[in-house]
C-alpha cells in the first residue's frame, strides 16, 4: 500500500518550480496554501465553486479574464494549481481583479507585489505539469490531448449528430414567420449597435416585436439563458464592428454570460439584456462620437478610456502621443471644446455613475479604484459634475 503523500512538501516545491500559487483542498476546505508572497484576497475566490467541480484526476479552469488554474484529485484532496497565464498579468488586470475581490485600499500595494510575482506560461506547460504530477499521485498516465479532446466525447457526438434525423430545406418552402423575425431583430440590434446609435434604440425598443425563439430546452431559466449568451457574443461582435476593441468587447461579455448565470428568473434576464445592448451601444457611440470629432480628440479618448481606472496625469498622454504638455491640452481643447482636465473628470465620473447604479461596490472602493486621492475628493467632484452626492445619485 502506497504511503500517504507530504502535500506540504508537494504544493511547496510545485510552487516554487512554477512559481505560482499552490494550494490543496480536502472538500471545499483549504488546508494548504503555499507562494512566495501573502495574498490580501484570493485570485480563486470568484472561481472556486467551478475549479472544485468536475470528474476525473485531472482537470482545468479558464476564467473570464484567460488566466487558468490546473487541477489535480487524489483521493479526499484537490491540488490547484494557479493562477497564470500565457502572459504577465498588467496593471489593469490586476487593478480590475482587486476591485472585484474588494481589496482594500491599504493592503493594494502587496496585492499587486504578489500578482506581479506570478511567473506566466502557456497552457500546454501547466498540462504537462498535471500529467506529471497525476501520474506520481494516481498512477495514471495521460498525454495533453487526453486533457484537452476527450474521445469518448467526441465518439458520442459523432454518433448523436450522424444519427439525427432531419429534414432538408426544400427552397421552394417559406421560412418559418418567427424564424425571419428573429433574424430581423437581430440584424437590427446588430447594426444599431455597430453605429452606435442610442437615441435610434430607445425608440426601437418602445415598439420593439414579440418574437418566439427557438426552443433549446424545456427549462425556462435555462433557454433564457442560453438565447442571453448566443445574443451576447453577437452583439460584442457588433460592437467591434463598430471600432470597440476586441479584448475590452470580448471581456465585456463574459462579464454579462457570468452575471446572467447568477439569475434565477427570466424577467431578470430580460432587463440585464436591455442593458447589456444599452451598454455596447453608448461604448460605442463614445467611440464614434470623438472619432468623428478629430483623429487626435479620438486618441486622447481611447487613452483615457483605457486608464479610467488609475490616477491619468496629463504628462502620461503627453508620452503616450508624442506631444508636449502644453501642446496637447490646447490642441485638445480647440478640437474637442472642452479642456482636457475637465474631460478626465467627466469620463471617470460617467464609469463611476455606471459602477454606481451597477454594483454594490461602497464608495471608498470605487473613489480608489477609480484614481482618485480620497473619497471625500471623489464625492466632492462627483457633485461638482451631477450636481447630486454619490449617495444621492444611488437611491435616484
Amino acid at each position: 500500500m502506497r504511503s500517504v503523500p507530504d502535500y506540504d512538501y508537494i504544493a511547496e516545491k510545485t510552487g516554487d518550480m512554477l512559481g505560482v500559487p499552490i494550494r490543496v483542498y480536502e472538500g471545499k476546505e483549504l488546508k494548504i496554501f503555499h507562494f512566495s508572497l501573502p495574498f490580501a484576497k484570493d485570485p480563486i475566490t470568484p472561481h472556486l465553486d467551478r475549479v472544485l467541480s468536475g470528474n476525473g484526476n485531472v482537470g482545468y479552469y479558464i476564467a473570464p479574464d484567460f488566466s487558468y488554474y490546473g487541477v489535480i484529485r487524489h483521493k479526499k484532496n484537490t491540488i490547484v494549481i494557479g493562477p497564470t497565464k500565457a502572459a504577465s498579468f498588467d496593471d489593469k488586470e490586476i487593478h480590475d481583479m482587486s476591485f472585484a475581490l474588494e481589496v482594500s485600499p491599504e493592503k493594494q500595494y502587496a496585492f499587486f507585489s504578489a500578482m506581479k510575482a506570478i511567473i506566466p506560461f502557456p497552457l500546454s506547460i501547466l498540462l504537462q505539469v498535471l500529467c506529471s504530477m497525476n501520474y506520481s499521485l494516481n498512477e495514471e498516465k495521460m498525454s495533453t490531448s487526453d486533457l484537452e479532446i476527450i474521445e469518448s466525447e467526441q465518439d458520442g457526438l459523432y454518433k448523436e449528430f450522424t444519427e439525427l434525423p432531419y429534414e432538408r430545406y426544400d427552397a421552394s418552402e417559406e421560412l418559418d414567420a418567427d424564424v425571419i423575425k428573429s433574424y430581423q431583430t437581430e440584424q437590427t440590434l446588430s447594426d444599431m449597435i455597430r453605429r452606435g446609435s442610442r437615441d435610434e434604440f430607445m425608440e426601437w425598443i418602445k415598439h420593439a416585436p414579440t418574437i418566439r425563439a427557438g426552443v433549446s430546452t424545456p427549462d425556462g431559466l435555462r433557454q433564457a439563458k442560453n438565447i442571453f449568451i448566443v445574443s451576447t457574443a453577437l452583439f460584442s461582435r457588433a460592437a467591434i464592428r463598430g471600432g470597440m476593441d476586441v479584448a475590452e468587447a470580448i471581456k465585456l461579455s463574459d462579464s454579462y454570460i457570468m452575471k446572467c448565470e447568477q439569475l434565477t428568473n427570466p424577467q431578470a434576464i430580460s432587463n440585464l439584456q436591455f442593458h447589456m445592448v444599452l451598454d455596447y451601444i453608448e461604448k460605442v457611440e463614445k467611440i464614434r462620437y470623438h472619432r468623428n470629432k478629430s483623429e487626435f480628440v479620438g486618441e486622447v479618448a481611447n487613452y483615457v478610456h483605457h486608464h479610467i481606472s488609475e490616477p491619468i496625469k496629463t504628462e502620461d498622454i503627453a508620452d503616450a502621443l508624442f506631444i508636449s504638455r502644453s501642446r496637447l491640452s490646447t490642441k485638445f481643447k480647440e478640437e474637442s471644446g472642452i479642456t482636457l482636465t475637465d474631460y478626465i473628470r467627466n469620463m471617470k465620473i460617467s464609469e463611476a455613475k455606471h459602477l454606481l447604479k451597477h454594483s454594490d461596490k461602497s464608495l471608498l472602493l470605487i473613489s480608489t479604484y477609480l484614481g482618485f486621492s480620497s473619497q471625500s475628493h471623489f464625492c466632492r467632484v462627483f457633485k461638482e459634475v451631477t450636481g447630486m452626492s454619490p449617495k444621492e445619485y444611488k437611491e435616484s
